[in-house]
């Protein structure tokens, strides 16, 4: 059995907005929309890789806060988990550094506009969860 490797993702709040991301890489995700975040290194744990991940991204100092219900196959061995989280007040804004070419803050009404990644579909139906 191949160890599972977890991807991590953030549903970055500013007020009532999430933040989305659009992937420009690789070519299969481009264009579509997604949670920001990325794969936790080993001996790191889940929280500590997703501000890390969003520092490298996004440029952006972060606060983790609850675990969103569930969690969702990506490509074999990786699975994809989300928390949500929040800038911290001395934060700049995000910016779109590795692997988006577009950021988003989507209001309730807006979330649906955008081309989410099929796990992140389901990532932001479970938000309602929590």
């Amino acid at each position: 059995m191949t160890e599972r490797i977890v991807v991590v993702a953030a549903a970055l709040y500013d007020g009532d907005r999430l933040l989305a991301a659009r992937r420009s890489a690789p070519p299969e995700l481009a264009g579509r929309w997604e949670l920001p975040g990325g794969k936790v290194e080993q001996g790191e744990a889940p929280e500590a890789a997703l501000v890390r991940e969003l520092r490298e991204e996004l440029g952006v100092e972060t606060e983790v806060m609850d675990r969103v219900p569930g969690e969702w196959p990506l490509k074999a061995p990786y699975i994809l988990q989300a928390w949500t989280a929040r800038l911290l007040p001395d934060s700049p804004p995000p910016k779109a550094l590795q692997d988006h070419d577009e950021l988003r803050w989507l209001t309730p009404q807006e979330i649906w506009t955008v081309n989410w990644l099929d796990q992140d579909v389901e990532a932001i139906g479970a938000l309602k969860d929590l």
